[in-house]
C-alpha cells in the first residue's frame, strides 16, 4: 500500500507570518483590520500569550510527531496563501494574505512534498506575488499544483515517487464556488490558477486527456479541489457528481477536497476515497466570533492508506487536531468524540462511519 498525509487549508500568512522571525509588512487593507497583527492580539485575549519568533516548526506542534510515527509517503496540503515580498494587493479583494518567503522554512519543518495552489489567496498580492510563490516553493525542494507561469504550467500535474517504484500524480484545480475571482484563471500567456469552467461532461473529459497522457500502471492519481461554500455541511449534488465522474471516466484514484472552515462528509465510491472538505488544518481565526457551531478550530490529518495496482481504499486514519495559539495540537477526548459524531451524522447517507481507536484516531468504517 501507499500512505498518503492530506489535510485541508494551510494558512501561513497574515497572524501566522507575523509570528516568524521576518514576518511580512503587516499592512492589510480589509475593511476593518489594516495590520495582520490584531488577529495575534484578539488569539491572546482568547486563549493567552503567544509567542514571538518562533522556529518555522512551531505552526505544527504535535503534528510533527503524528507525521512521524505515521511516515507517509507523500505529503500533500493545501497552502492558502501567497509567498512573496510583493506590495501589489489585489484590488477589490477584502481580504490578503502572505508570508515572507524567508519563512518558507515552515514547509521544510513538516517535509511537505507537494502545495496545492488553486485557491482564492494565491494570487493576492498579484501575479508577481505568485511568481515569486512558484520560485520560493521550487527552491525549497517543494512541488507544485494548481497554479502556473501560463495555463500548461497550471494543468500540469506534480509527480510524487514513491518508495514502490510508483508515483502519486496531484492535479490542483479551482472552482469559482470557493470564491476564486474569474480574472485569476492561467491563459497561455498569463499565470494564474487551474480554474474549472463548470462541472461538465466536457469538464471531465479535460482532465481524463491529462490524465490518460501521464498515469502508468502503479500509480495513484489525486484530484485536488478548491470549491464550495465556507460554512455549510452542504453537498451539493453537482459536486458529487462530478466527483464520481472522475473517477469513473478520468482515472482518478482518490478526490481531496477543501475550502470549507471546518470538516465536511466523505465518501468511498467505487472503492475509492472522496473527501468533500478537509477543513481546516492551520489558521489565524482564533478569537474571532461567528460560525462556532461548526468548530473550525478543529481539523483532521488525513492518512489514507490505497492499493496502487488499482487506487482502491485499504484503510483511512484520521487524526483529530486543534487550532491553539496559532498551532496544531490533539484535540482534548470530548473534541474527538464531537468530530467523530459529526462526521458519523454526515456518513449516514454515504454508508460510512468512524470508530474512535484506542490510540485516539478516527478510523473510516464502509459498506
Amino acid at each position: 500500500m501507499v500512505t498518503l498525509f492530506l489535510c485541508g487549508d494551510v494558512m501561513t500568512g497574515r497572524g501566522v507570518d507575523q509570528l516568524f522571525s521576518h514576518a511580512s509588512d503587516p499592512q492589510l487593507h480589509e475593511p476593518y483590520v489594516d495590520s495582520a497583527t490584531y488577529y495575534i492580539h484578539i488569539a491572546e485575549r482568547c486563549t493567552g500569550p503567544i509567542p514571538r519568533k518562533v522556529e518555522p516548526g512551531y505552526v505544527w506542534g504535535d503534528a510533527l510527531e503524528v507525521l512521524e510515527r505515521f511516515q507517509p509517503e507523500v505529503r500533500i496540503i493545501n497552502l492558502e496563501t501567497s509567498i512573496t515580498r510583493s506590495d501589489d494587493w489585489w484590488q477589490g479583494k477584502s481580504v490578503h494574505y502572505r508570508m515572507h518567503p524567508a519563512n518558507a522554512g515552515c514547509l521544510k519543518a513538516a517535509h511537505i512534498d507537494c502545495c496545492v495552489l488553486a485557491n482564492n489567496h494565491v494570487l493576492d498580492w498579484g501575479r508577481e506575488g505568485l511568481a515569486e510563490t512558484l520560485d520560493v516553493l521550487r527552491e525549497a525542494g517543494v512541488q507544485v499544483a494548481g497554479a502556473g507561469r501560463d495555463l500548461s504550467h497550471a494543468e500540469a500535474p506534480a509527480i510524487l515517487e514513491t518508495a514502490h517504484n510508483g508515483r502519486v500524480i496531484v492535479y490542483g484545480f479551482g472552482a469559482r464556488s470557493s470564491g476564486i475571482p474569474e480574472d485569476w484563471d492561467a491563459e497561455r500567456d498569463r499565470p494564474g490558477v487551474n480554474l474549472l469552467p463548470d462541472f461538465s461532461p466536457q469538464t471531465v473529459e479535460h482532465v481524463a486527456r491529462h490524465v490518460r497522457e501521464t498515469k502508468k500502471p502503479g500509480d495513484v492519481v489525486v484530484a485536488s479541489i478548491h470549491w464550495g461554500e465556507n460554512w455549510n455541511y452542504r453537498i451539493p449534488d453537482e459536486q458529487q457528481g462530478f466527483a464520481h465522474a472522475l473517477i469513473d471516466e478520468a482515472g482518478v484514484d482518490l478526490v481531496h477536497g477543501h475550502s470549507s472552515h471546518h470538516v465536511k462528509g466523505m465518501e468511498v465510491y467505487a472503492g475509492k476515497l472522496i473527501l468533500y472538505g478537509c477543513g481546516d488544518l492551520l489558521t489565524d481565526y482564533e478569537g474571532i466570533d461567528g460560525y462556532q457551531e461548526f468548530r473550525g478550530d478543529l481539523g483532521l490529518m488525513y492518512f489514507p492508506s490505497l492499493d496502487p495496482g488499482d487506487g482502491h481504499l485499504e484503510r483511512l486514519l484520521m487524526v483529530p487536531t486543534q487550532v491553539r495559539h496559532f498551532r496544531i495540537q490533539r484535540t482534548a477526548e470530548e473534541d474527538t468524540r464531537w468530530l467523530a459524531a459529526v462526521i458519523n451524522r454526515m456518513g449516514k447517507g454515504f454508508g460510512v462511519g468512524v470508530e474512535i481507536t484506542d490510540s485516539g484516531e478516527l478510523e473510516l468504517r464502509w459498506r
